[in-house]
C-alpha cells in the first residue's frame, strides 16, 4: 500500500509535467555538491524547477499526465528540469550547464510541445534560441515587409507632390490660373 508522502509526491509530479511547457530529464551522476548547486541556482534564475525524482514514482506521474515513450529514460539517477513559460529554456541551460561541466549532467530525454525527446534529438532543440528573440525574428520578418511598402508608397506619393508643385510653378509663371 503506498505511502501519503508517496501518494503526494507523484500528484505533485503529475502537476508539475500537467503544467510545464517542457521538462527534461537528466542523470546528475557526476556532479559534485558546488556544480549542482551552481546549476539549481542558474536554473532557479531562469524560473525552471529542477527536482531529483525517484524513477517508480516519476513513472507513475508520466503515466498520471498521459504521457508515453519515456519509460526507458527513467532509469539510474533522475532530475526533473521544467518550465511553465518556455519549451526549450530547460534543455537549453543543461545543455550550456554540461559545456561548462565535462558534459554534465547528462540529459537522457525530454518532452515538450507534446512530442518525447530523445538524447539525440535534444541538442538540436538546445541551440533554438530564446522565445523573446524567436519573437522579435518573425516580428523583423513581418514588419520588413512592410516597411518597404510604406517607404515605397511615401516615395511615389513624394514624387507625385514634387510633380504637381513643378506644374504649378509652370502655370504660375505662365499667367495660367490654376
Amino acid at each position: 500500500m503506498p505511502t501519503d508522502g508517496k501518494v503526494s509526491a507523484v500528484e505533485e509530479l503529475t502537476r508539475l509535467m500537467s503544467r510545464s511547457q517542457g521538462f527534461y530529464l537528466a542523470d546528475f551522476t557526476g556532479l559534485d555538491v558546488p556544480d549542482v548547486t551552481r546549476l539549481r541556482k542558474r536554473l532557479r534564475d531562469e524560473d525552471i524547477i529542477y527536482r531529483v525524482v525517484k524513477n517508480r514514482l516519476a513513472l507513475i506521474a508520466v503515466r498520471n499526465a498521459g504521457i508515453q515513450g519515456l519509460d526507458e529514460v527513467l532509469q539510474g539517477p533522475t532530475g526533473l528540469a521544467s518550465s511553465e513559460t518556455d519549451p526549450v529554456a530547460a534543455v537549453r541551460l543543461l545543455h550550456e550547464f554540461a559545456s561548462e561541466t565535462n558534459g554534465l549532467p547528462r540529459v537522457k530525454g525530454g518532452f515538450a510541445d507534446g512530442r518525447v525527446f530523445r538524447e539525440d534529438q535534444l541538442e538540436s532543440l538546445a541551440q533554438l534560441p530564446p522565445r523573446e528573440v524567436l519573437l522579435g525574428q518573425l516580428v523583423a520578418s513581418v514588419q520588413s515587409p512592410l516597411t518597404g511598402l510604406v517607404l515605397c508608397l511615401g516615395g511615389l506619393l513624394q514624387s507625385l507632390v514634387l510633380v504637381l508643385n513643378e506644374i504649378a510653378g509652370k502655370k504660375g509663371a505662365a499667367g495660367e490660373e490654376i
